[in-house]
């Protein structure tokens, strides 16, 4: 068997490096088996692993490699590799994989060295680490709004139940969200994205919102926080709250709707996500007169929710039509997958409240964000320290990516 060599080159990145060294290796006839290079901070780091047809003609070309690093300012080294080395790195490639994030506002090294550390004591090996958030300046020019790194890692965790609980203890004490996900096929192609309104999409309880305008705020906000904290059945609470909105007038729920801010980061995500072809749905246990202005301004596919009944500008305190609750937000994302030709695994799905949770479990993305604790333990990912936007980057996506999209716009 040849013998497979692992070339380590670095030093200062510059164009060219790559192709003047693999022109070398090309020219003997290497076969590359394996090659990786990252570059930090105009510092470069590759790696080739090769072989050469014949074992006699590999100090050539090491010569020439150590001659062309030279006139290149490169620090080159090289390993031999035992085949049964080689043979059981290439087993291990059918080990399960995961993308591992952590975002927060910043990042500093005690987080990140709990973090890794949390991942080695289960068993996994880092592959890859990028950076998906933008470069922090010195200067007084302004720092990126977050800050996420994105891990690759292998292995199975010897007990992913803890593994999480460390998380989500770090998590809380460190001001940061960690996000573990499967890496398959569908984590690269999800397709369609649904959201909760209340306290998701909007930065309010559109119910307690109406409340206040009828004055009976203290009571329904009372109710709401027993349905969110699934202490009391969502559509019981909801008749219960709806009837003390008797009488309150439609000029009064209009304003009530245009004082109601987007959640931070909401706009630039959907933006984003419509530009990148997703669908966006929006599954509500508020009400249509809300979300059908959500649906205009932001472009929105898919719009389940419940309706505000009024008769002659006065809301009734009624019940029209079936209740929007927690098993009917996931029949409907069953059903708009189906209408969509998509697996769950390629859908979304992101809420606060304990009513959520079922589109959550359904969704192959399921995102519990800036949610009541029992919510967030539950659902398998949990985002509570940035907006909305955050969310790009359980995609995949750079700061970057999203400054080139913005500025063909």
């Amino acid at each position: 068997m040849r013998l497979i060599r692992l070339v380590t080159v670095s030093g200062e990145d510059k164009p060219g490096v790559s192709a003047s060294l693999l022109a070398i290796l090309a020219e003997h006839k290497a076969t590359i088996l394996d090659m990786g290079q990252a570059v930090i901070h105009q510092t470069l780091s590759l790696g080739l692993l090769v072989q050469v047809p014949q074992d006699d003609d590999w100090p050539t070309v090491a010569n020439e490699l150590l001659f062309r690093a030279y006139e290149l300012g490169l620090t080159v080294k090289f390993e031999s590799i035992e085949p049964e080395t080689y043979n059981r790195w290439v087993g291990v490639q059918g080990k399960e994989r995961h993308i591992v994030t952590l975002l927060g506002k910043r990042l500093d090294a005690e987080p990140l060295a709990r973090f890794t550390r949390i991942i080695c004591d289960h068993g996994l090996n880092i592959d890859v680490i990028n950076r998906l958030s933008g470069r922090v300046p010195l200067d007084s020019a302004p720092a990126p709004a977050m800050a996420c790194v994105e891990l690759s890692v292998r292995g199975t965790p010897r007990d992913s139940t803890e593994m999480r609980r460390q998380f989500l203890d770090l998590a809380h004490e460190a001001g940061v969200d960690i996000a573990f996900q499967v890496d398959n096929v569908y984590r690269r192609n999800r397709r369609l994205v649904a959201f909760d309104m209340d306290s998701t999409l909007i930065q309010a309880e559109v119910i307690d919102e109406l409340a206040k305008a009828a004055g009976t705020g203290d009571e329904v906000s009372r109710i709401t926080e027993l349905a969110m904290r699934g202490e009391i059945d969502y559509q019981e609470s909801f008749r219960q709250r709806l009837a003390l909105l008797k009488g309150l007038d439609e000029k009064s729920v209009a304003e009530v709707a245009e004082r109601i801010p987007l959640t931070e980061g909401a706009e630039r995500l959907i933006t984003m996500l419509k530009r990148l072809g997703y669908k966006v749905a929006l599954l509500s246990g508020g009400f249509t007169y809300f979300g059908e202005r959500l649906r205009k301004r932001l472009g929105i596919d898919y719009l389940h929710a419940n309706e505000l009944e009024m008769i002659d500008g006065v809301v009734t305190g009624n019940v029209s039509g079936p209740i929007v609750d927690g098993p009917r937000k996931a029949e409907l994302l069953h059903e708009i997958a189906a209408i969509e030709n998509i697996s769950l695994e390629q859908v979304i799905a992101i809420g606060d409240g304990a009513n959520d949770l079922p589109m959550l479990s359904a969704a192959g993305l399921g995102i519990a964000f800036r949610a009541k604790p029992i919510v967030a333990k539950s659902a398998r990912q949990a985002i509570s320290t940035v907006g909305l936007d955050g969310i790009l980057y359980l995609i995949g996506v750079r700061d970057r990516d999203t400054l080139d999209e913005f500025n063909r716009m």
